[in-house]
């Protein structure tokens, strides 16, 4: 379509830097105004073209067909020509004679492969269609919507059946009415005047991912909004604009669902999950040892994540694993993968699900891990962990 002047969009860009504006503005709905204009003018035509059609076909097949002939015809004629050549040719110039031959079997190889295309061709001849075939043909053709919008029907093809027709399709975009008003211009100088409706684009709601929503609002019950952030970075999260969260964003996050701000209670009461930190300066330890025994299985870690903080649920029975002295029955940790025959991450795995208990000795050379095997012969195992340690 040429002469397309649109008075408003939305995309509209400044051309070549000047005070020129290049508009553009959606086409589905213009084109299929435009098509069905189109089709609306024709419609008369359509049941003519209907029975041109099956003349068509032959015609077009009676012209590939002699193309083909005219080829062979061609090919035969460069055969014959490249064998009188080889057979006027002296015997004694054996040259020559082998190079008029080399080219003679040249064109008799293309003369073949042309006779059989042309065979194939004629092979392949449409059949006459039957009085059924032509019936549908002419309902086709009284349908021109079908034959325009089937799949063989290719927007070139649309293209080309537009501008034998129209001269000229102007739009005229109006903001206030969301609509472009459409005037064609035919060739023969009439003109057709069409208002359409243009798609008006909803403003569009950016939310955060539920997922990032729901664990914000569980890690919002123990944790500062910096901490927060780290542990949403940690696991790739970014923000709805794609940015990686800080403590700002994520208090503005917050507001935004009314989740209640993380508030430290003043006297933590005993037994209440503490920080890595927190239970290093109770036990006297650095944080490294204590993430050690997390893994270890000696102690129990609780993460509301992957990526959070772990915490430790401090209580008095907790506090009894950590002695000074080891008590009867209790062996290195060396000593107890010998006794039961596996290796020491099972050993820990046990410890870690309960089924074998464990202390740590704090002090001593005797410094470390200590596991119950059996509850018999403490005797045995005593010598044993002298041995072994």
């Amino acid at each position: 379509m040429s002469g397309c002047n649109a008075r408003w969009n939305r995309q509209s860009r400044s051309a070549n830097g000047k005070a020129h504006w290049c508009m553009r503005v959606g086409g589905v709905r213009i084109d299929k105004a435009v098509s069905a204009a189109f089709l609306g003018a024709v419609a008369p035509a359509g049941m003519q073209a209907a029975l041109q059609a099956e003349e068509l076909i032959e015609a077009e097949y009676d012209s590939a067909v002699k193309q083909w002939r005219l080829q062979v015809e061609q090919a035969r004629y460069q055969a014959q020509r490249a064998e009188r050549r080889y057979r006027s040719v002296e015997p004694e110039n054996r040259l020559v004679a082998r190079t008029l031959e080399a080219e003679w079997e040249k064109r008799l190889d293309e003369l073949t492969t042309a006779e059989a295309e042309l065979a194939r061709r004629e092979h392949q001849r449409p059949q006459r269609l039957t009085d059924q075939q032509r019936e549908r043909i002419h309902r086709l053709g009284a349908d021109l919507n079908r034959a325009w919008e089937t799949p063989a029907t290719t927007d070139r093809d649309r293209k080309e059946l537009l501008r034998s027709l129209l001269e000229e399709v102007n739009i005229a975009v109006s903001r206030s009415e969301v609509q472009a008003h459409l005037t064609l211009r035919w060739r023969g100088g009439m003109f057709t005047e069409i208002d359409v409706p243009l798609w008006h684009p909803k403003e569009t709601v950016v939310r955060t991912d539920e997922d990032t929503v729901d664990l914000l609002r569980r890690l919002a019950e123990h944790y500062p909004g910096a901490t927060i952030a780290g542990v949403l970075n940690r696991q790739g999260r970014k923000t709805v604009r794609g940015l990686r969260f800080t403590a700002n964003r994520v208090s503005n996050l917050r507001r935004s669902w009314k989740i209640p701000c993380y508030r430290p209670p003043e006297t933590p009461p005993e037994g209440q999950l503490v920080t890595v930190e927190k239970a290093a300066q109770i036990l006297g330890a650095a944080p490294s040892t204590v993430h050690r025994w997390i893994n270890d299985g000696f102690i129990a870690g609780e993460q509301i994540t992957p990526g959070a903080p772990w915490r430790i649920r401090v209580a008095d029975d907790w506090k009894e694993r950590f002695v000074e002295e080891p008590p009867p029955g209790y062996v290195a940790v060396q000593v107890a993968t010998r006794m039961l025959g596996v290796s020491r991450q099972t050993v820990l795995q046990r410890v870690k699900r309960g089924e074998l208990n464990a202390v740590h000795v704090c002090r001593g050379r005797r410094k470390g891990l200590r596991i119950k095997v059996l509850d018999s012969q403490p005797s045995l195992f005593a010598a044993t962990e002298e041995a072994g340690v």
